[in-house]
């Protein structure tokens, strides 16, 4: 049996499992591992500023493609604490992403050694597993399940705690031999999914609800001619934006409190039934939940069997992979079709197109400084189907997604669940990674950039392309918003006079000189007309010279976007509405008036 170090038996086992890439930062305690990865080849190797970062590096790149797995290291102590952030947004969004860390010795393990930490313990919480493994013999099957446990069930994160001494330690192990534990995943039953179409066809108004478990599972294709076999139309959830395209016949638009369209939401209200698939019923989607079930049957289908009921009592819940439910659900539906036994929904899907020609939010304004809704209807000009979004969480989110266009899966990848803010760059670079040749344009605020902009510099050494649209209003938008409640606006203003660019007047970092100082270029717009020709720009620059470029619009202070803070019938439409065509000339729809 040949033998091996156990750092370079992980390794072999990262490359069988099909790890091509991974995003760290070396140290002492993990650098045995770091001497294997350069030993073995085939795993590139991303060095990130910030371990945080590279734990959102790990989640954007699992994020772009079906199968990726990101693979994120560090060191011992404060590098695997700085990762819980990152393993927490990975579980809160079913992503799998393998965290790697270093530890002190086996032997001082309780002796308060130098950066030597219980993280096996912090990390338990927002992981399926996470290990100390004392016993180097141990590495290998403890790698092994660790991909069998993130692929299993409800994906999710895995982290591996390896000490210095288990590293170094000399195992037998033949990579030749090696072979992944089979995934397991739940599957609906003919019985189960027939009484779903049953419910569905006696209902009068019925709407699927397609959640991130379907781009999960690789089966939007399903979803899409599920949906086209029955005429019903479909609510995507945030993360499963894109599913369908938003150009489709059937998309009914989003629902919630926040990430919503007028339309969505009037369009659930008058459903009956609703199919939901892969998804949570997360509360920013449902709001108060006596308005959202009111008058409704639901089917709920998720992998995970304790998800059925958590929130809400289903009259029917599938304990089931959303690809193997809507196999089932098309091969069901074919036959009712072909015996001419499935009802013709066509009036009840083309009032949904009603609505959304008749229910929009104004984005044309001409103001300086820029209203923000301009910069998305701009962004919809300059970026066309194949671009992949990326962002976390803020006003600039939130109208982003009343506001931008998502035509696949994959392309709107956003940070749902957790929303921490900086995740939106190295979380792009982690996806422009997975998809060099792809365009990838972010979406953050001013502070949200401002968390891990030092992730920028990463672009630049590694030459990772992509576009970041950085609204700058000088406030935290969102907080400042929700302070209205408490009639404070305290701690959230960010401006200042910079003394070194006083051409900002109070708007504060100089984000262009920063952006530039990284080795990164940068374009600064004030006027709404400069808005499509900085955005074109942007995309020759990222082309020509391979490193993030950043379009920095300054906004006017104080924008409201449209939200709630109850329910999805009472959402406050602060500024005015579309009233024709030309106020909002980027809609899917062109605007009807009744």
């Amino acid at each position: 049996m040949p033998r091996m170090t156990a750092a370079r038996a992980a390794v072999e086992i990262l490359k069988r499992e099909g790890v091509s890439n991974a995003f760290g930062v070396p140290g002492a305690a993990i650098n045995p591992f770091y001497a294997a990865l350069k030993a073995s080849g085939g795993v590139n190797h991303t060095l990130a500023r910030h371990v945080e970062g590279a734990s959102h590096m790990a989640e954007g790149y699992t994020r772009a493609a079906a199968g990726n797995i990101g693979v994120c290291i560090g060191t011992s102590g404060p590098a695997g604490t700085d990762m819980i952030t990152g393993l927490y947004s990975a579980i809160a969004d079913s992503i799998p992403i393998l965290c790697i860390t270093g530890q002190a010795p086996t032997a001082v393990l309780h002796k308060e050694d130098f950066q030597a930490v219980d993280i096996a313990s912090i990390a338990k919480p927002v992981t399926k597993a996470a290990t100390t493994v004392l016993e180097a013999a141990q590495v290998p099957g403890v790698f092994q399940q660790a991909f069998h446990l993130m692929r299993t069930g409800r994906p999710g994160p895995v982290l591996i705690d390896l000490p210095i001494d288990v590293q170094l330690t000399e195992i037998e192990f033949d990579p030749e031999l090696y072979e992944p534990v089979p995934v397991h995943k739940p599957a609906a039953s003919r019985k189960q999914i027939e009484r779903a179409v049953a419910m569905l066809n006696a209902s009068e108004r019925p709407l699927l609800v397609a959640g991130g478990g379907i781009i999960n599972a690789d089966a939007s294709a399903l979803l899409v001619e599920f949906a086209e076999l029955t005429g019903v139309p479909v609510v995507p959830t945030l993360m499963g934006w894109g599913i369908l395209p938003d150009d489709h016949e059937l998309n009914a638009g989003m629902v919630g409190l926040q990430t919503s369209h007028r339309y969505g939401n009037a369009n659930f209200l008058e459903s009956d039934f609703v199919l939901g698939i892969g998804n949570r019923w997360a509360n920013r989607h449902t709001g108060k939940l006596d308005v959202y079930t009111q008058g409704r049957t639901f089917v709920h289908v998720d992998i995970e069997p304790t998800q059925l009921g958590k929130i809400f009592a289903p009259d029917l819940g599938i304990a089931s992979d959303a690809k193997a439910a809507l196999e089932l659900f098309v091969e069901v539906a074919r036959e009712l079709k072909a015996a001419g036994e499935l009802k013709d929904r066509s009036a009840w899907a083309a009032s949904t197109q009603e609505r959304r020609a008749t229910l929009q939010r104004r984005t044309h304004f001409d103001n300086v400084p820029l209203k923000p809704q301009r910069v998305y209807e701009e962004m919809n000009r300059a970026f066309g189907p194949e671009t992949r979004y990326v962002t976390t969480i803020g006003l600039s989110q939130i109208a982003g997604a009343q506001m931008l266009h998502v035509y696949k899966p994959r392309h709107w990848i956003n940070c749902g669940q957790a929303g921490p803010l900086g995740w939106t760059i190295p979380a792009a670079l982690g996806v422009a990674t997975a998809d060099p040749e792809g365009t990838v344009v972010a979406l953050s605020g001013d502070y949200d950039f401002q968390f891990m902009l030092e992730e920028l510099a990463v672009g630049a050494q590694h030459r990772i392309p992509y576009v970041h649209v950085l609204v700058n209003n000088s406030y935290l938008g969102l907080i400042r918003q929700a302070q209205r409640n408490f009639d404070i606006d305290f701690q959230v203003n960010l401006e200042f006079e910079n003394l070194n660019s006083p051409e900002l007047g109070v708007y504060g970092v100089d984000h262009v000189k920063v952006v530039e100082g990284l080795g990164c270029k940068a374009i600064r717009v004030t006027e709404p007309d400069q808005l499509l020709p900085a955005f074109e720009e942007a995309k020759k620059l990222a082309a020509e010279f391979r490193v993030p470029v950043v379009v920095e619009a300054i906004l006017e202070r104080v924008t409201n976007i449209a939200m709630s803070g109850s329910d999805i019938a009472s959402v406050n439409e602060f500024e005015d509405l579309a009233t024709e065509a030309s106020h909002a000339p980027t809609a899917i729809r062109p605007l009807t008036t009744t």
